[in-house]
Formats: structure tokens, C-alpha cells, sequence
């Protein structure tokens, strides 16, 4: 892997994947990873005025991690929570505030530190209504069961992708039920 340290491309800024488009934001010496969307490690500077939506960047299909299942089993308390894979951990994160932030920031309740995250990459909203997920204004977008949103009500069993990291929101409630991903993967298809 190279790193982006002198010259032109010194110091933190906007990338985009000369191959797909997918877009990455750096800082002064993290390393250029490989793209999470087409494993291609060319990346060129990026204006942060481009409009994301000219890219076509959608999050590769992914199946039902094995250890979802797993997670969901060992939780004793009602309520919400959500769920994601770094590395060989799994974490599992109840929701307790109305707003809980994601992103690269060291201010964000849920860091994910990669960079295909920005550091205000989305919001997490509890209200009376449910749970919903707000897109804050990222670079590569959320994305709800594959599709790209801004926001979105949240169900039980909902992934949401943001950057490469795949979040699973559980909700304990009663509220909510559980739906079966693939129940509604044949059903639209």
C-alpha cells in the first residue's frame, strides 16, 4: 500500500476509485486502502463539491453474516440495538440515547475508522415512531438493504452499510417484527 505524503496529493482531502468512483476521505498519512467496492487501489484527488450520485457506488451483496444470529441469541434486555463485524470482533451496541452518531469522528458515538467513512457519516434517531437512519451530509452515502437512502425507518434486521462496514439494527421491542431479508429479496424480485 501506498500513502499519499508529499507533493500534490499531500495531506488529508477527498479521494475517488479511478475504477468505479467510490469515494474515500483521507487523513495526512493513512495508507490508500484498497477500494471497498472494486478491490482496485487507485485513487485520484477528489473535489469535495462533486456530486456523490454521479458515481454509480452501491455496496457489494452481502449474505446474513453467520454470527448475527449468533449476537441477536445472547441479548437478555429488550430493546434496540445494532450490530457490525470489525475485523474478528464483533460488536453489538445497545441504543439508549435519541441520537447517536456515526462516523470517523472521535466525537461519534459509533466510530467506525476506516476511510471510506466520513467522520459525520450518519445519525441514528429514536423517537416514539421507531428508529431511523439519517444520511449526515457523507461522502459515499447510506445504504438500507442495499439501496442508497437519506433517511430511512429502521425494522428489525435491516443492514445498513456505511463505508465497509455492514450494521445490523436489532429491535427487542415488540415493535418491530422481524423480517426475513430474503422473504422480501423474493417478494420484490
Amino acid at each position: 500500500m501506498e500513502a499519499f505524503s508529499t507533493g500534490t496529493l499531500a495531506g488529508a482531502g477527498s479521494f475517488k476509485c479511478e475504477s468505479c468512483g467510490f469515494a474515500i476521505a483521507l487523513q495526512a498519512h493513512d495508507e490508500i486502502p484498497s477500494c471497498p467496492h472494486c478491490k482496485s487501489g487507485r485513487f485520484r484527488r477528489s473535489s469535495m463539491f462533486e456530486d456523490p450520485a454521479d458515481a454509480d457506488v452501491s455496496p457489494p451483496d452481502l449474505a446474513e453474516p453467520d454470527w448475527l444470529e449468533e449476537a441477536r441469541d445472547a441479548l437478555v434486555a429488550e430493546g434496540q440495538y445494532v450490530a457490525y463485524e470489525d475485523g474478528e470482533r464483533v460488536h453489538v451496541i445497545p441504543l439508549e440515547e435519541e441520537w447517536t452518531r456515526l462516523g470517523r469522528s472521535l466525537a461519534a458515538h459509533i466510530r467506525l475508522d476506516d476511510p471510506t467513512v466520513s467522520r459525520r457519516h450518519a445519525i441514528l434517531h429514536r423517537g416514539e415512531g421507531g428508529a431511523r437512519i439519517l444520511d449526515d451530509r457523507s461522502l459515499n452515502g447510506v445504504f438500507v438493504n442495499g439501496e442508497r437512502s437519506d433517511w430511512h425507518e429502521l425494522r428489525d434486521g435491516d443492514e445498513i452499510a456505511v463505508g465497509r462496514f455492514r450494521l445490523y439494527f436489532m429491535s427487542l421491542t415488540g415493535d418491530a417484527p422481524r423480517v426475513d431479508r430474503e422473504e422480501v429479496g423474493s417478494a420484490v424480485g
